[in-house]
């Protein structure tokens, strides 16, 4: 513009021409808010930053195990000396023993009701060397793996010493050859780059037997430990000065943020629905009455119900002659007795299930397998300790429980009796409901608090004292 010359007139808008601009700019914003978010799905992350020697959780895919690398000694070779040994278990009667002499066509795991209620190490172990394992995929390079799987037969080892060591030796070391093979693999797999990416917190051991590695807990400790439940493992702090029990710290090497309760596996069989019949008992027990710790309860359960005449409290051992007892008393009982013993669970749990017999849980501290997962108050009935010691209030509770109640509990202990198979877990239909794959599921919930775990550790410099504390559950 040229100095001196008037500005030009400004542009007039028409009434119908700002009502399409204002239109327009109304649309242009609605766009740009699409164009910002369709960006923000199409260009977010994918994985949260984490430290490159750990896998990103993703819950929608498998998970990646890898196999520690130990000599078959210390897994199916255990059960080769196993079916090979000459005398029967110590600890019973030679005719209780099903397993030696050895049948010729023996099962692929123990028969022994001492051993074989812990077999979960074995189908756990099967079920990484198939194709049908849903829940998982086994990888060849560790660098690759969310866990780390030891292959150790801990159970299988810890019951050899106790039933065919040297009397009295399995609590020492020297002669105990439990012990010996518990060094090795620990010895094996803590020497491992694998171990010292994570401090051993991504590996897996199978610790069903509640004295299985015993002697070096305190080394595996960090690891996730598949576990029947938390017995034995808690302890008092004994570096405490004071020795006033309100000051000791309760510890464990067990917790809820990073191990799995497991089940055990039930020794007697199946009973499906169809083929239910009445049952004119109110409550069965069968079992030891004299217990430790916890199952003190279960004294004074028996001296309150054992005269109650639709009660049947039976004491005796699960060898052949108990086990056909245990099958028809289960199975002509509306419920079943389950207290704590020397530990807060027991077998007798899966052998209620897997009878359709309504589980009664008399035990406080009990942590149970796959909750979460599944609902245990649709198909067990969990009374305090404090109230079943009242005389009547058992006995009373449960016959007010209406037929239509108790059948549709029996229902629901149909409908998750396959979640506790083990020997059907990946060589049928049912693998996806059943025990293997639903303990890879658990472990694969664990993998966020694991992994920040290993995190956390690494960033804590040489020399941090950190005290002993209990875990939270």
């Amino acid at each position: 513009m040229r100095a001196g010359m008037p500005p030009p007139p400004a542009t007039k808008i028409w009434p119908a021409t700002a009502a399409a601009m204002k239109r327009l700019a109304v649309l242009a914003s609605s766009i740009l808010l699409l164009l910002l978010s369709l960006s923000f799905f199409l260009f977010r992350p994918t994985s949260p930053p984490i430290l490159s020697s750990l896998q990103a959780f993703e819950p929608d895919r498998r998970l990646r195990v890898y196999v520690a690398d130990l000599p078959r000694a210390l897994n199916y070779g255990l059960l080769d000396r196993y079916w090979s040994l000459p005398a029967a278990d110590s600890r019973i009667p030679a005719s209780s023993d099903p397993d030696h002499p050895a049948p010729r066509n023996h099962p692929p795991y123990p028969e022994s009701p001492l051993i074989k209620q812990y077999s979960a190490e074995y189908w756990l172990l099967a079920s990484l060397h198939t194709a049908a394992t849903a829940a998982v995929r086994v990888v060849a390079d560790w660098r690759e793996a969310d866990v780390v799987f030891v292959p150790f037969f801990a159970t299988l080892s810890a019951e050899m010493e106790l039933g065919w060591g040297t009397k009295g030796a399995f609590r020492k070391k020297d002669g105990n050859e439990d012990y010996r093979r518990q060094r090795e693999v620990v010895d094996r797999v803590t020497a491992h780059p694998a171990w010292r990416r994570s401090g051993g917190r991504d590996h897996i051991f199978v610790l069903t037997d509640p004295v299985a590695m015993w002697h070096v807990r305190t080394e595996i400790a960090p690891a996730i430990l598949l576990v029947v439940d938390f017995g034995g493992w808690f302890k008092l702090d004994s570096k405490i000065t004071s020795r006033n029990s309100s000051h000791m710290i309760q510890h464990t090497h067990v917790s809820l943020l990073k191990d799995v309760i497991v089940p055990y596996t039930h020794l007697l069989p199946t009973l499906l629905l169809s083929e239910n019949k009445d049952r004119p008992t109110l409550l069965y027990f069968k079992g030891a009455k004299h217990r430790h710790r916890g199952g003190l309860v279960r004294e004074k359960l028996w001296d309150l119900l054992g005269n109650e005449p639709d009660i049947v409290m039976e004491e005796g051992f699960p060898n052949a002659t108990g086990r056909d007892q245990s099958i028809k008393g289960m199975r002509a009982s509306e419920f079943c007795l389950h207290p704590a013993g020397d530990t807060p669970t027991s077998c007798r749990l899966f052998d209620a299930i897997a009878s359709l017999c309504i589980p009664v849980i008399v035990s406080d501290e009990v942590e149970l397998p796959f909750e979460g997962m599944i609902d245990y108050t649709e198909f067990s009935i969990f009374v305090s300790v404090s109230n079943a010691m009242k005389p009547k209030w058992l006995t009373n509770y449960l016959r007010n429980i209406s037929k239509q109640q108790k059948d549709e509990f029996r229902r629901n202990l149909a409908r998750v009796q396959p979640i506790f198979e083990y020997d059907t877990s990946y060589s049928s239909t049912r693998a996806p409901d059943a025990a293997v794959n639903y303990i890879w599921k658990k472990i694969h919930q664990k993998l966020p608090m694991i992994q920040e775990a290993i995190v956390r550790e690494k960033r804590k410099p040489d020399g941090t004292s950190i005290p002993l504390r209990c875990h939270c559950t």
